[in-house]
């Protein structure tokens, strides 16, 4: 008989079903055949995991999707203690996975650590680096990695942008919901407040956005400008940008563009 799953394996499972879209999760994928060595187990066990994590997530149930049924007691307690929790979720998971590769944490990190300061600064940039590259793996996941705004799918081209600033509200800088899925121009864009998008999902482009007035532009370029206004976003699969969040970005649009 299989051995049960432990809390370690389905928090680290947690963490990939965040960072990937819900939709790659097969037993054919190389990360899922990667995870599921690394893990113990057989790839199909793996995704029937992330099916049954997908059956707490609120989001999902909204879509219809409702994940698997026949969830355990610890499946729910693992979802409970992470879900909004972020910060926790990242820095866990990943000393986790550096446990099950028997190396030491910054050994095991994927991400660029060859600059970190020395002494106690050390762990709280870990950390922060960590916290970062969960955010922008979690929001272009979920956006299936397409800019919210045009479409556009090439990764070279595209950013996880904070709704509100990373230096602006810490108790939401790791939260993906704070997310947009932006190409750079329109990130840029976005906090500059050439852009804004309303609490209702729908897009505003200042007179501003070209450097001039609208009306002083010919061609294509006004055309293609002026389409995007009142234009609704492509909305995520998962971690829909949280209203209140996005009302507060508004306002500052507004401000800027009276």
């Amino acid at each position: 008989m299989k051995n049960n799953w432990t809390e370690e394996q389905i928090t680290v499972v947690l963490y990939e079903y965040c960072r990937n879209p819900f939709g790659q999760f097969s037993a054919t994928k190389q990360f899922v055949k990667d995870l599921a060595q690394l893990l113990g187990r057989s790839p199909g066990a793996v995704v029937r995991k992330v099916g049954n994590l997908a059956s707490f997530d609120p989001q999902m149930k909204e879509r219809g999707v409702g994940g698997l049924s026949h969830t355990g007691k610890l499946d729910e307690e693992v979802w409970n203690r992470y879900y909004g929790h972020w910060n926790q979720l990242a820095y866990d998971a990943e000393v986790l996975l550096a446990k099950f590769r028997n190396k030491k944490l910054e050994e095991s990190l994927t991400i660029d650590i060859h600059d970190l300061p020395k002494g106690s600064e050390r762990i709280q940039e870990v950390k922060r680096r960590i916290n970062q590259n969960f955010f922008r793996d979690t929001v272009l996941s979920s956006y299936e990695n397409k800019c919210c705004i045009t479409g556009l799918n090439n990764l070279k081209l595209l950013h996880a942008c904070h709704i509100i600033g990373w230096s602006e509200d810490e108790s939401n800088r790791t939260n993906p919901q704070n997310g947009l899925c932006l190409n750079v121009l329109f990130h840029k864009a976005y906090d500059e407040n050439l852009i804004g998008i309303s609490p209702d999902y729908e897009v505003f482009v200042s007179e501003e956005f070209l450097g001039t007035k609208l009306d002083n532009v010919d061609g294509s370029t006004k055309e293609y400008v002026r389409s995007i206004n009142n234009r609704k976003l492509l909305m995520p699969k998962r971690f829909l940008p949280d209203r209140d969040l996005l009302a507060i970005h508004f306002d500052n649009y507004k401000r800027n563009n009276a």
